[in-house]
């Protein structure tokens, strides 16, 4: 029983097709099949139901795949760890970022880490929190900007600061003419809400002490739409500091205030899979983004 050979096995079991598989493997289909083919021999066992249109694993299968996929990752693991033992900064992170973060945090952040990581290398994608976590379970993404908390034991979780949410109201609207307002006010006022699946929606009812908006009519895809909703008059809603300092076209239309104490705010923090190997690096960039804080936000420390 080789590493090789349980490569392959676990590449038939993620695509289900024999081409697929070989094609994932940088081998050619027969090669695959006779390593496999060896493979079943050695076990004694057939792993893999052939007579089904997908290729599938028997139930024995099963539990032999998920063994050889931990054995295949910890494989990763040790190469990994070699390679970047001299400088655990020089490498490629894949770094996922919820999109009611990434266009307001990074470009403050972005150039502040390159001066301080010349050489670390960071591949960005916008995902909801559920798609997020994911990617991180099926190691697509090497680590994930999002709001806390997260509640997943295989997750090591690293708080960065925590970023107050402001009320968004029409300029010509009553509560605009506040100095501060009141949670239960905006609650009142019409407010609207993200689309199902946004982090930020659950965030703002909770800050509304709601479970639900009673006749919600309207919803929106983007913090961008919403922030037009708002101008347009359609209603009012919260929005994070710094999506609040971006305030784009409807700067006028729009009025920012702060909620009244005790306030409303989100945390957000860096998040990983525990025993990876690129924790080292991961922990220094999460250390990096803590200490070069964009204006508006709070470190940890005074929360």
């Amino acid at each position: 029983m080789t590493l090789q050979e349980l490569r392959y096995l676990v590449a038939l079991a993620d695509t289900g097709h024999f081409g697929q598989a070989a094609e994932a493997c940088f081998v050619s289909q027969s090669t695959l099949s006779t390593g496999l083919k060896k493979l079943e021999d050695f076990l004694g066992v057939i792993v893999f139901d052939r007579s089904l249109k997908r290729v599938s694993p028997t139930p024995i299968g099963r539990e032999i795949v998920e063994s050889a996929r931990r054995i295949v990752d910890e494989a990763a693991r040790i190469r990994e760890l070699a390679s970047y033992a001299k400088d655990p900064m020089d490498r490629t992170l894949h770094l996922g970022v919820i999109p009611t973060l990434g266009p307001y945090y990074l470009p403050h952040v972005l150039t502040r880490v390159r001066e301080a990581h010349p050489k670390l290398r960071l591949l960005l994608r916008e995902e909801m929190t559920p798609h997020m976590l994911a990617h991180l379970a099926d190691g697509k993404l090497d680590a994930g900007l999002l709001a806390l908390p997260i509640d997943d034991p295989s997750l090591d979780v690293a708080p960065l600061f925590e970023e107050p949410f402001l009320a968004a109201v029409p300029a010509g609207h009553v509560l605009a003419k506040s100095r501060s307002i009141d949670i239960d006010e905006l609650a009142a006022a019409g407010l609207m809400l993200l689309e199902e699946g946004h982090c930020l929606r659950d965030q703002a009812l909770a800050a509304c002490h709601l479970q639900t908006i009673k006749s919600e009519e309207i919803r929106a895809t983007s913090l961008e739409t919403l922030r037009q909703m708002v101008a347009m008059e359609l209603g009012v809603t919260l929005i994070p500091t710094l999506a609040g300092a971006g305030a784009g076209n409807t700067g006028t239309q729009v009025v920012l205030k702060p909620i009244a104490k005790p306030g409303a705010s989100r945390v957000i923090g860096m998040v990983w899979r525990k025993r990876s190997a690129m924790s080292a690096s991961i922990e220094r960039l999460a250390e990096t983004l803590a200490q070069r804080l964009p204006p508006g936000v709070l470190p940890i420390s005074r929360r």
